[in-house]
């Protein structure tokens, strides 16, 4: 049973999210010069062991992926290929059944486990015991909590046709053509969005204290947007993936490419909503507005690239690596009035060119 459920899966899980963790590794270590790379992760390996509020800060991030993990896999248990667990894992006792979901959901939670073990032994030899105790008593926390969950499911069945809270409060409200894909993220897609924007938050945090002597530079404000608009081009994949999934009639509907292209404008405003209430508490107005421009194009770039690369993910993924450091260049020569005009003008063209024959 355990060799079963490790690949029905951990294999698939990995196989669904590679392009989120390749994204995490890039936001994390390539918006990082390489000669502070070292000194950067030991400063948040010391502070997650010595400061409460930071390990609280990661064991949210932790929780969030478990979540994330346990949404996948409760989704696949109860598709129609994972049927037959119904059928033939309720044959052997709760506790046996609880053992194997316990070893596939450590495979899952395997780059936490091995964060967490790293930062249990740096606890015990820096002799903060509290510390070691704390993490070891969190990680078993998340394995036995989401091992209990499935054994619980699988030994019930579930109405699949109930709809989400989100939808029954929503019913009667009326939903414009562009917010469509944002009611989709907070029906279907609300811990991606949740780890999405904690990564955004970490993001801001992570820049700001690494460039803490020249913060007031927009420069390293510029960076930091390019960063967490790069942390959402998984969703905005995503975005793609629900409009061929489930708006390609909106093709034959009688609107312009312009018309259009300001719809996909308004979809990445609400997406970046929070990070634009960031930017215009923290900086002066004009400063602010250029910079959540420059958020808007960066987006509406990443978004339009996908109508010529398709849904091929690594492809894509070097494509904005490639985009990321042209425009950090461009960025440290302060030149985001050229950026946001140029980020636009070739997401249009794109857009113009290939909306009606995208791969």
């Amino acid at each position: 049973m355990t060799n079963i459920l490790t690949r029905i899966f951990t294999t698939g899980f990995y196989r669904a999210h590679a392009g989120l963790f390749l994204f995490i590794g890039l936001i994390l270590v390539g918006s990082v010069p390489p000669q502070y790379i070292w000194q950067y992760q030991k400063t948040l390996m010391l502070a997650f062991i010595t400061s409460g509020g930071m390990m609280l800060i990661v064991f949210a991030i932790w929780l969030l992926f478990t979540l994330k993990a346990i949404q996948y896999v409760v989704a696949e248990i109860y598709s129609v290929n994972q049927q037959f667990l119904f059928y033939s894992i309720n044959s052997f006792s709760k506790k046996q059944q609880f053992k194997s979901w316990a070893v596939a959901h450590s495979i899952i939670l395997f780059p936490i486990l091995i964060y967490g073990s790293i930062a249990f032994f740096v606890a015990i030899t820096s002799n903060n015991y509290l510390a070691a105790i704390t993490i070891l008593l969190f990680l078993l926390l998340l394995i036995a909590s989401g091992s209990f969950v499935f054994v619980k499911l699988v030994n019930r069945l579930m109405d699949g046709s109930k709809q989400s809270l989100l939808l029954k409060l929503s019913g009667n409200w009326k939903k414009p053509f562009y917010n469509l894909f944002i009611f989709h993220l907070f029906d279907k897609k609300k811990i991606q969005y949740l780890f999405t924007k904690l990564l955004s938050w970490l993001i801001i945090i992570a820049i700001f204290n690494l460039f803490d002597d020249v913060k007031h530079d927009v420069r390293v404000a510029g960076i930091a947007v390019l960063a967490i608009v790069s942390a959402h081009a998984v969703l905005i994949y995503q975005e793609h993936v629900f409009e061929n999934q489930y708006l390609v009639f909106a093709r034959n509907l009688p609107y312009s490419s312009f018309n259009r292209f300001i719809n996909f404008f308004k979809t990445y405003f609400l997406l970046l909503l929070p990070e634009a209430i960031w930017l215009f508490s923290r900086f002066n107005p004009g400063i602010a507005f250029e910079l959540f421009l420059l958020g808007l194009s960066v987006s509406l770039f990443y978004h339009c690239l996908l109508y010529s690369l398709g849904m091929d993910m690594e492809k894509y993924l070097q494509w904005i690596l490639g985009a990321f450091v042209v425009m950090f260049w461009i960025l440290m020569f302060r030149l985001i009035w050229l950026l946001v005009p140029l980020n636009l003008a070739i997401a249009y063209l794109i857009f113009y060119r290939r909306y009606y024959n995208a791969k």
